[in-house]
């Protein structure tokens, strides 16, 4: 009985750490069906007695709520894409292509990683702004695909795959990008998963970027298209719609972790038993 304590205590500690952690994302689902008096209303409904669709409805007919969730998929899935394929090249490269200098240049690409990200805000801006880029989504999508942090996670995992793996192929006949297309990248699905997963969640919350970049309504994206809607009136932020629009812009984020959540398990689980 008393060895059973510990355990009942650990089920305590993480059912109300997951309770703490949810409670935000329950009390903005709900908050997204109130009306603006009731959203707040002292005390507070915690559950709305009369549910109401009007600020869902508010952002799809005064605001181009639809072309903001365009924006906000076509940069998340083409940043996605591209770093997945710019960071396996490089990754595949730094693991098992050895050339002169590269412990020196993945040095260096390791310690970019330490800027910080708002360092690089007005050169980034500086140079979209001279290749005409500013207010598009390819000014937006193409300072994401350089990303040392994908370069890192891939060339770490592909390190612990087997070189005698590349030595058959070789004598196979293969030549380097057959080698890379047809052994490296089957065995490194797990961590090219995981990447994705980072890329599109990272790539879809880049408020501060987007911000800096995108000035025309019509080519904000979903985040930042809800900073907007939320200031529905000139001085009182309606908090209902504000609610409704930040479900808008999590539920993508959460649908993508939950159905790759298996190939993102799969990915650190694999990662850990070969280091």
């Amino acid at each position: 009985m008393i060895r059973k304590i510990p355990v009942f205590a650990g089920n305590v500690v993480l059912w109300a750490s997951t309770l703490f952690f949810l409670w935000p994302m329950y009390w903005m689902l709900v908050g997204s069906f109130k009306q603006l008096k009731v959203a707040l209303q002292i005390p507070p409904e915690w559950f709305p007695k009369q549910p109401t669709l009007e600020n869902f409805s508010i952002l799809v007919f005064d605001f181009p709520l639809l072309r903001w969730l365009y924006n906000s998929m076509f940069i998340s899935v083409a940043a996605t894409l591209l770093v997945v394929v710019v960071s396996a090249l490089a990754a595949y490269a730094f693991a098992k292509v050895p050339f002169k200098g590269s412990k020196w240049l993945f040095a260096a690409m390791i310690a970019s990683m330490s800027i910080p990200h708002t360092v690089l805000l007005i050169p980034l801006f500086q140079m979209m702004n001279k290749l005409g880029l500013t207010n598009t989504l390819w000014g937006v999508l193409l300072p994401l695909v350089g990303w040392p942090f994908g370069v890192f996670l891939l060339k770490q995992f592909m390190s612990t795959l087997p070189g005698a793996l590349i030595e058959a192929a070789k004598i196979d006949g293969c030549n380097q990008w057959q080698t890379f297309s047809r052994v490296m990248l089957p065995l490194a699905k797990p961590g090219l998963a995981v990447l994705g997963i980072f890329t599109f969640v990272n790539s879809w919350n880049d408020y501060v970027w987007q911000v800096v970049m995108l000035k025309d309504k019509m080519m904000y994206t979903l985040p930042v298209g809800v900073k907007i809607a939320r200031q529905v009136q000139e001085v009182d932020i309606n908090y209902g719609v504000a609610m409704a629009g930040a479900l808008c812009a999590t539920l993508p984020v959460l649908l993508v972790f939950l159905f790759f959540q298996r190939f993102f398990t799969q990915g650190i689980t694999f990662g850990a038993l070969k280091g």
